[in-house]
């Protein structure tokens, strides 16, 4: 087991197993987190009220608890110099074949032993508390991610930006915030991102510098490595949340009204075909999550995703990811690919992660043919802008179809946009849940069904908001509503929206 396995320059590669670790266990969530749905935390309570002169500078509630700040917080250049010395002798004296024979926990035991023997053989002066950091610094960077372990184990936290060994930047609470984690050097972040990119079947180096891929639990990944990326590796991760978000946590967050809502279940139970549209970071992978809790449990779906994130529950689901070419050039799969080849493959509904480029004609030409209550997501700022992005993304594949036409098959395909937005204040909401309801000459006419009104901001600098009724009794979907026995439902939803908003 201690055999001298030979000097290595780091690039080593990690055993097959990954320890159950809590920082490995609490990674989890769709592409939003819950924290980045629910609205910021509330300031202390011995905290004085601010005054108006004064209100910007004290405003900004904490964005982290406080033992996390603890935690992570800056570490001196001679705990990296004592943590590199510790990181080479383990290096030098343990045979990682054999660690990987042995089970996670004893794996992590036996370095622990390994590393306490090293200190003392070395006598670094060292703290109880350094001495603990260290041993679990250096079994997350041969166990698992390194120092972005503490981070991952953190459920409050929707993305991880790395910019270079130096700077690793968090969100939370809607709020980007630094932290006080850094990497050895360059290669180590480099070899971690090899790690996390290998396990999916992917590569990043010097001829692929770019790479998008996931972690275990789905969480999405985004590395661009040098000579793009000038101060070395560029990690950007998308946190999944353990624990899914539902319609009802959503309402709870006040991203929609609990009437609102109820119109969004019955919309995905009656087999709407749907298109969630809104900016990066909006919440739209979390929404789409939500909506399939709807569906029912014997129906067939196939998702099409350029990397798996969605998490159904449902028991016949098949799940397909685009893959990238190989070293030669050849070998990829585009997710136009996937939406041809899973119409043949007898799906009941077709959900696809994100909708980019000319995949967007066959997903309606799915819709259009016996599909009903397909998704999709599109990036967009407003459901009309939703529906001329999707005529774009037609003509970008080389569709020489008359104007007149697109919209045609647009309006025979799509019957709901719903609309996500991330506010100033970094919370999420639902500001438009808007149908397709048909043309009048060449022009797509929409009828907005709920909209999201902000009111104005607290001492805080929060936004206030109230989602309304337009008034709308009788939605377009009303017969396939009543096809499906929700029309009772449906009717009373509208009608508290409507006591509501009066």
């Amino acid at each position: 087991m201690f055999g001298k396995k030979g000097n290595d320059d780091g690039a080593r590669r990690a055993p097959e197993f990954r320890p159950p670790t809590p920082a490995t266990q609490s990674v989890g969530r769709p592409v939003e987190t819950a924290a980045a749905y629910a609205p910021p935390a509330e300031p202390r309570a011995a905290a004085p009220q601010p005054s108006p002169q004064n209100r910007r500078a004290v405003e900004a509630p904490p964005l982290a608890p406080e033992p996390a700040r603890k935690q992570h917080r800056e570490r001196s250049e001679n705990y990296y110099d004592t943590k590199s010395q510790v990181f080479s002798a383990l290096i030098d004296t343990i045979d990682l074949s054999q660690l990987a024979k042995l089970d996670p926990d004893s794996a992590r035991e036996e370095i622990r032993d390994i590393v306490n023997d090293i200190i003392a053989i070395k006598n670094f002066a060292m703290s109880i508390a350094e001495q603990e950091e260290l041993l679990e610094d250096i079994c997350n960077d041969v166990l698992g991610y390194g120092p972005l372990e503490p981070l991952l184990a953190r459920d409050d936290i929707a993305d991880i930006m790395v910019n270079g060994s130096k700077q690793v930047y968090i969100e939370v609470n809607g709020k980007v915030e630094q932290t006080g984690i850094r990497f050895r050097d360059n290669q180590q972040l480099l070899n971690i991102c090899q790690r996390i990119v290998s396990q999916v079947g992917r590569r990043v180096d010097e001829s692929s510098p770019i790479c998008d891929a996931r972690l275990p639990d789905g969480s999405r990944v985004n590395v661009i490595a040098p000579p793009l990326a000038i101060d070395g590796a560029a990690l950007t991760i998308r946190k999944f949340k353990k624990d899914k978000l539902t319609l009802d946590q959503l309402v709870k967050f006040g991203a929609i009204s609990p009437e609102g809502a109820e119109v969004l279940k019955i919309i995905g139970r009656v087999r709407c075909n749907i298109v969630i549209s809104g900016g990066t970071g909006s919440g739209k992978t979390t929404l789409l999550n939500c909506l399939t809790n709807y569906i029912d449990r014997d129906e067939r779906i196939i998702t099409c995703e350029d990397s798996a994130e969605l998490q159904l529950q449902q028991p016949h689901v098949v799940r397909l990811e685009t893959r990238p070419p190989n070293l030669e050039g050849e070998g990829e799969v585009t997710m136009r690919e996937l939406v041809k080849n899973c119409l043949r493959m007898r799906p009941e509904r077709i959900i696809v992660g994100e909708v980019r480029g000319p995949e967007v004609f066959d997903l309606l030409q799915a819709m259009n043919t016996g599909h009903d209550g397909s998704m999709g997501t599109i990036h967009s700022n407003s459901p009309r802008e939703c529906l001329n992005r999707i005529e774009s993304m037609i003509a970008m594949g080389g569709f020489s179809l008359p104007q007149k036409t697109v919209r045609e098959i647009i309006v025979g395909s799509i019957d709901v946009i719903i609309q996500a937005a991330r506010l100033r204040d970094g919370s999420r909401r639902i500001t438009h849940i808007t149908e397709v309801i048909g043309m009048e000459g060449d022009v797509i006419i929409t009828q907005d069904l709920v909209l999201y009104h902000i009111k104005g901001e607290d001492q805080n600098g929060r936004l206030i908001g109230q989602h309304v009724s337009t008034g709308v009794g009788r939605p377009g979907f009303w017969d396939r509503a009543r096809y499906y026995g929700e029309e009772a439902r449906l009717a009373n939803a509208l009608e508290s929206m409507e006591k509501q908003a009066g």
